[in-house]
């Protein structure tokens, strides 16, 4: 991509350039932001560096490429972590010059900036970029700041300090100093202090005088004076006030420091622009237009379901299209149906998008999947999600042999506002970005749910190369990314992996997987022990799911939920100090030893249950002992169960859930979500099977008298190729997922 990059004049700002030319990206221009009296040094300002401000003019003829320039007219007005636009703040004076920039090199695609670990940062660069219709690279995002800093010096920044406001630096020893030479009294401070050795708590800021992208010239500092803007006596505030300069030119000159050029940047290699007082609001980037369905579509009652959980406080909703008789429609129309019905039902609970937490949005064409993004985004946007948009899953699934509609969704819905999102736009190298009205992951109320993870190169977005375990430790390494941002691991604080399987990954692979799963959470535990961490491991479960397709040709998809205790209590898994509660027998079931092998299950007590019931074939042989036929021996059970087995089978999944639900003190009122994975080719249709599982459910009501289940579905019925406990067998007939958590 052509891309704008935003410099200050610092390091990060340089390196954070150099970073974009490594992975493949073009500077074609750099845009600046200073004050509007040449006269001051330093704003008060939580977004700009100014320090130095004087020399950035240079930098145009240094790399040969135009600068943009803009004297800052705003404050700091919108002071909330995430940014609204809102006029006469700093930031619009970010939207205004680089709406200019786009004027005036129109391929320019992409903005650069050098965050590090400021969210504040972060998110206002991403709003502005969003406004724009650009994208946002932030390579130097969540690096580890020793060795970034050692990266800068050995690749070449030559950077001084302009301003010291710390602990141990002393504006009268420290400023004018190369990052080099202090680096070594940097990780003293670090480790008396705790200071960021990169300067990202404010401690300094630099001025980089040269680097590999100044081909032309590099900068010599002649002359300058300290200005004490503090003389506190433990952490004095100093900056460095630039008073003489010149360049000193390179021997060979050569335009490859900033990658290719092109005509606009040729004709101007050395032309700086100042970008004047404009209206934000009338150099607003027009939006894409997004096809409108017309909402004539309606839809007969008989063929729109839904299907809710019971719990009050956190629950789920789920809505698909039934009815093959019905005129065939298409994928935009079906989801625009289902997206509206669910936002009828939150509208009829008093909530709005802002409440949810988690979609599963399920398609019947991977191929579709821009058309089925447009159709999301018009009901799910920022504006709509305050506190943060919701994260999600796509899959393909085989709807349509299961004679569904082309779309389905599942959404999981809070009925308050305490989440936490993590929601990272920009391209970087921690973690793959998401770029739209979907986040990375959502804390609440101690559980994180993970959007569903492939294995990205986070820098580049493409999909690793090396076949299916190569994507899943990619995609691991980026679940664990995205964990440590919640101060916990995937190695010890997951309660339960979802890995979605491709159809496409060749049979001799798929053993590989969870074997590749479980040796690299091993490392992972191991390199906590080695940093001296004992964290206390929960034991996770596992449910692999086949599917016809995932995004981007993915072959493999990662989806883990984790446990994040707001204390630091004990997180293991324990039944040590249960009440001795024994579940009634039910639908003449009784308990047997070999039930075990049919369950996963992780319980922290008092919190959270959740468990994956896999009934196989063999399962199904036990139970349906007294409903056998002849094609049973000849090993052809899944294709040819009939209705009363199945009905036999959804009583043993009810009794088996039942049973745990009980004996571990929780009630189905707890229920978050239960999904049941079922094959097409069961040749029991899937209206069949909701039947038997609602009317599983209704004896289970009468049964247990008070504690009643409910009336309508609490369960949706997940249409697969196949699921099961690995990879290599996904023949289970049918995998049930229960998560469930106290109020």
């Amino acid at each position: 991509m052509k891309v704008v990059a935003l410099v200050s004049g610092g390091k990060d700002s340089c390196y954070a350039m150099m970073k974009c030319i490594q992975y493949g990206h073009q500077i074609v221009a750099l845009a600046n932001l200073l004050p509007a009296d040449d006269s001051v040094d330093e704003l008060d300002s939580y977004m700009y560096q100014t320090v130095g401000h004087q020399i950035i003019v240079s930098y145009a003829e240094c790399m040969g490429v135009p600068l943009f320039r803009r004297r800052i007219q705003g404050s700091t007005r919108h002071q909330k972590l995430s940014y609204q636009t809102t006029t006469g703040d700093e930031v619009e004076d970010m939207f205004v010059l680089l709406n200019e920039v786009k004027k005036q090199i129109p391929s320019v695609a992409a903005v650069s900036s050098g965050a590090i670990a400021s969210d504040y940062q972060r998110l206002r660069v991403e709003s502005v970029c969003s406004r724009l219709g650009l994208v946002s690279l932030a390579y130097l995002w969540k690096q580890d700041q020793s060795s970034l800093l050692q990266e800068m010096i050995t690749n070449g920044i030559m950077a001084i300090t302009v301003k010291v406001a710390a602990m141990g630096l002393d504006p009268a020893k420290h400023l004018g100093k190369e990052i080099a030479f202090l680096k070594p009294y940097l990780h003293k401070l670090k480790d008396l202090y705790g200071i960021n050795v990169c300067g990202e708590g404010g401690e300094y800021e630099t001025l980089t005088l040269d680097c590999p992208l100044f081909h032309n010239a590099r900068i010599v500092l002649d002359d300058f004076q300290v200005v004490l803007h503090s003389s506190d006596s433990i952490a004095p505030v100093g900056v460095l006030h630039p008073l003489k300069f010149h360049l000193e030119r390179k021997a060979s000159s050569s335009s490859g420091g900033s990658g290719k050029t092109d005509d606009l940047c040729q004709e101007n290699m050395s032309s700086v622009f100042e970008v004047q007082d404009e209206d934000p609001q009338e150099c607003k980037a027009p939006s894409k237009a997004v096809p409108e369905v017309s909402d004539s579509v309606e839809v007969s009652s008989n063929r729109l379901h839904l299907s809710r959980s019971e719990k009050d406080n956190i629950f789920s909703i789920c809505c698909w299209l039934q009815d093959p008789s019905e005129p065939s429609t298409g994928l935009q129309e079906d989801l625009t149906l289902i997206l509206r019905q669910i936002e009828l039902q939150l509208l009829g609970c008093g909530f709005g998008w802002e409440h949810v937490l988690y979609i599963h949005l399920y398609i019947s064409d991977m191929n579709q999947f821009a058309l089925a993004n447009e159709t999301y985004v018009r009901f799910i946007t920022q504006d709509k999600c305050p506190f943060g948009v919701p994260s999600r899953s796509t899959i393909e699934l085989p709807l349509i042999q299961a004679s569904l509609g082309k779309a389905y969704i599942e959404v999981l819905v809070a009925n308050d506002h305490s989440k936490r999102v993590l929601h990272v736009q920009s391209i970087s190298c921690w973690a793959p970005s998401c770029i739209g009205p979907y986040s990375q992951a959502t804390l609440h109320k101690e559980v994180l749910h993970m959007a569903g993870q492939l294995g990205l190169n986070p820098p580049i977005m493409t999909l690793s190369g090396g076949g299916p375990t190569a994507e899943l430790e990619q995609a691991l390494q980026n679940s664990e990314a995205i964990a440590e941002c919640f101060n916990c691991s995937i190695s010890t604080s997951a309660i339960l992996f979802v890995v979605y399987c491709s159809k496409n990954i060749p049979s001799d692979d798929r053993p590989k997987i969870h074997d590749k799963l479980d040796k690299f959470l091993k490392q992972i535990k191991l390199s906590h022990l080695d940093k001296g961490s004992k964290p206390e491991v929960l034991d996770p479960i596992f449910l692999y799911v086949l599917v016809p397709d995932l995004p981007k040709r993915a072959l493999v998809e990662v989806k883990p939920i984790l446990y994040v205790p707001e204390t630091s209590e004990t997180t293991k898994e324990t039944l040590l100090d249960l009440p001795s509660i024994r579940a009634p027998s039910c639908y003449g079931f009784e308990p047997a030893d070999w039930h075990d092998s049919c369950i996963q299950k992780c319980i922290i007590h008092g919190k959270i249950c959740a468990v994956v019931l896999s009934i196989t074939s063999a399962v199904a042989l036990k139970v349906c002992s007294d409903h056998l036929n002849a094609d049973w021996s000849n090993g052809t059970l899944k294709n040819s169960l009939t209705e009363a087995q199945m009905k036999r089978i959804s009583r043993f999944c009810i009794y088996l859930l039942h049973k745990i639900v009980i004996e571990n003190d929780f009630s189905w009122k707890d229920a978050m979500s239960l999904r049941l994975y079922f094959q097409p080719n069961l040749h029991v249709p899937f209206e069949t099977l909701s039947g038997l599982f609602t009317d599983a459910f209704n004896e289970l009501d009468q049964m247990m008298g008070n504690d009643k289940v409910g009336g309508k579905p609490i369960f949706n019925l997940v249409p697969v190729l196949g699921s099961g406990r690995s990879a290599a067998c996904t023949e289970d007939i049918i995998t049930c997922e229960l998560f469930a958590r106290k109020s």
